[in-house]
């Protein structure tokens, strides 16, 4: 694996966290033991004044042979939560991407495949854009296999699509491993 990238964006990390951060990659890259490049961006977004409000929000990027992960959590008001819910969504992200390069999914062609781009899991509803750019609505009882917990903005899914009240909707939501765009091409 490369040597990882941390960028702390309108925070000072300390010694702590950063050595924290690091030895979180190398769990993953233990568990998984294929990642070939790794970033991790820990920001408070829209910061004008730190203050008690403010919120944490942790991305990384996984650079896997055939594809790639990201993990953009919602914010969280403790770096450590914030921290630990990101790196549990790439642990479980990296299990399904390696049950998918082993075989043990089976991946159906005939899904259309689409991005989640807004995800609010308390409320348990978000939106995936189609393939043709369209918004669609889902909830969390239309996700397959109990993963609404795992998706994320980022996420990809495959879905299947029917007229809603207000507009599309998706009547089954799974996840798929995220592609890269040379496999997708």
């Amino acid at each position: 694996m490369l040597p990882p990238r941390i960028v702390a964006k309108s925070i000072s990390l300390t010694p702590e966290i950063e050595r924290d951060v690091r030895e979180r990659i190398e769990r993953l890259n233990h568990a998984y033991g294929r990642i070939t490049s790794c970033g991790v961006t820990i920001e408070i977004p829209r910061r004008r004044h730190l203050s008690d409000s403010d919120q944490y929000q942790v991305r990384l990027d996984l650079g896997l042979p055939g594809g790639e992960v990201v993990v953009n959590r919602q914010p969280a008001n403790e770096l450590r939560t914030a921290l630990d819910e990101a790196f549990h969504a790439a642990r479980r992200r990296l299990e399904d991407f390696a049950r998918v390069q082993r075989g043990a999914v089976k991946q159906h062609e005939h899904e259309p495949v689409g991005t989640v781009t807004q995800y609010y899991p308390l409320s348990g509803y978000g939106f995936l854009e189609s393939a043709d750019g369209r918004d669609i609505y889902f909830d969390a009882h239309s996700v397959l296999d109990d993963a609404f917990g795992r998706l994320d903005v980022g996420s990809l899914v495959h879905f299947h699509e029917e007229p809603g009240d207000l507009g599309p909707q998706a009547s089954s939501v799974r996840l798929a491993a995220r592609q890269s765009a040379k496999t997708q091409g």
